[in-house]
């Protein structure tokens, strides 16, 4: 089966120094050079590349490190403080590069031996002597930065900042290169999902293809017996089957999702989204009855696949795909008082990677809302940390995150051949209800596994893409 693309983001890694402080100061420089190794080589475990400019300590080699920057094509800077610098030799690199950056001030030493440090002891510790100047000079200059401070050596809170910006670097990354396939059409009336291709390209980089149920249908059609019953088989050791699912029902699905496997490999997709209503019963509508199956494997795989033609939460699947958060296709259920959570699911495809125990195949005889009939899979996510995560368009036709943590509970839950899971967020449901709304968001999102939202913050400054936090 088609596996999602990894990709990484080139971080452009340089140190910085003063001169002047090598000739009075011996072994100074060796002693920051190996601190920034070890930064490197740290950086390098955090879904990263690293272009290393080394340890810059003139304003003309500022200007060379930039200039490699920019031939490389980093997509983050991350500017290692060894001691103290003049700003001079700072923005240089910065201004060539133009890609966001990070100041790490990470001191060696947790506290000086105030009694026995001589000079030289002092500035191999003094890194956040010049970080004051620095964030003056960029914010003068217009550039956006972040610090991380914290100690070079066993500050799990510093580093995992500084993880978390680069996953978010590289998942940004991705978005920008990713191809999203939209086969067949919005839910019509949707209002909420309906959005401006060329907007979404110009606010994320995303291409959208935009494909043809007849697409599809070639595929299918080429599809071979052995393929329907590798297929089956395969579906087989993956679900289990709950309810009478018919034999028939189950190859029609196995034969449209091997179907769907060539799509994305033949159009090169991140992603799909889909819908298409059909008619008394045509080959459209039963190609659209049979997608649940194969979307439900591709999701799991790594390219998100959204119902109804919503564009952005497959986009938003894509985003917690990426930080390999799971991304199951969601919208509210219903609100428990008794118990204080949100019931949170859908119909069709789901991240069954992040399924709480083995997912079910149920077959139904309709689907409420849609045309046509078949197997539908059902599971309820991962008990434990969970973050929603929603992408909506702004009356000015801009794109903003709304996102929330929370927890999945165990219970039952519907036996209705949907996705659906107990939520329980940090507000009361009906004042987290109220809250989200305020925000203008669609009524889909995408569910996922762990507390995000530290990295989303991130991914949106990198994509210029503001998020609401609720809650």
């Amino acid at each position: 089966m088609p596996q999602r693309k990894c990709v990484q983001a080139k971080a452009g890694v340089f140190g910085i120094g003063l001169s002047a402080y090598w000739p009075q100061f011996p072994g100074l420089k060796d002693r920051l050079a190996g601190y920034q190794h070890e930064v490197e080589q740290k950086v390098a475990t955090f879904g990263t590349s690293v272009v290393s400019a080394g340890l810059v300590d003139t304003a003309q080699a500022a200007r060379e490190a930039g200039e490699r920057f920019v031939r490389e094509g980093v997509d983050l800077l991350i500017c290692y403080v060894g001691t103290y610098a003049t700003s001079s030799q700072v923005l240089p690199v910065v201004q060539r590069a133009k890609v966001p950056v990070l100041i790490l001030n990470l001191q060696p030493s947790a506290a000086l031996d105030y009694e026995r440090t001589d000079t030289g002891e002092w500035l191999a510790n003094c890194s956040l002597c010049c970080v004051p100047e620095i964030s003056n000079a960029f914010a003068r200059s217009r550039i956006g930065f972040r610090v991380v401070s914290g100690m070079l050596h066993g500050d799990c809170g510093a580093w995992r900042e500084i993880e978390d910006w680069c996953r978010a670097a590289s998942v940004a990354v991705g978005l920008r290169r990713s191809r999203i396939g939209f086969l067949g059409h919005t839910y019509p009336g949707m209002l909420d999902m309906y959005s401006d291709f060329t907007m979404i390209q110009a606010e994320t980089g995303t291409h959208i293809e935009v494909l043809e149920m007849c697409d599809l249908k070639k595929r299918v059609d080429s599809v071979t017996a052995a393929e329907v019953e590798s297929r089956c088989a395969l579906a087989q050791s993956i679900f289990q089957t709950e309810g009478t699912v018919k034999a028939e029902n189950l190859d029609w699905a196995a034969r449209v999702s091997v179907g769907l496997d060539r799509l994305v490999e033949d159009f090169d997709l991140d992603g799909l989204t889909y819908y298409y209503r059909g008619v008394d019963g045509n080959e459209y509508e039963q190609l659209g009855a049979g997608v649940i199956l194969g979307n439900s494997l591709l999701t799991a795989n790594g390219i998100p696949t959204s119902g109804e033609g919503d564009l952005k939460t497959c986009l938003a699947m894509l985003m917690m795909d990426r930080f390999d958060a799971g991304g199951s296709y969601t919208e509210f259920y219903a609100m428990d008082f008794n118990e204080k959570f949100l019931l949170m699911g859908h119909d069709g495809p789901g991240h069954i990677a992040i399924s709480d125990g083995k997912p079910i195949l149920r077959s139904l005889g309709l689907y409420h809302g849609k045309r046509g009939f078949g197997v539908s899979v059902e599971f309820k996510v991962k008990t434990g940390p969970v973050t929603i995560l929603g992408l909506t368009q702004t009356a000015d036709g801009r794109l903003k995150m709304i996102g929330a943590e929370g927890e999945s509970l165990l219970g039952p839950i519907l036996r209705i051949g949907n996705t659906n899971s107990r939520i329980r967020f940090h507000l009361p449901p009906a004042e987290f209800a109220n809250r989200w709304c305020q925000e203008g968001p669609t009524h889909h999102c995408a569910l996922g596994v762990g507390r995000q939202l530290s990295r989303f913050e991130k991914l949106s400054e990198l994509l210029y893409i503001p998020i609401v936090q609720i809650g």
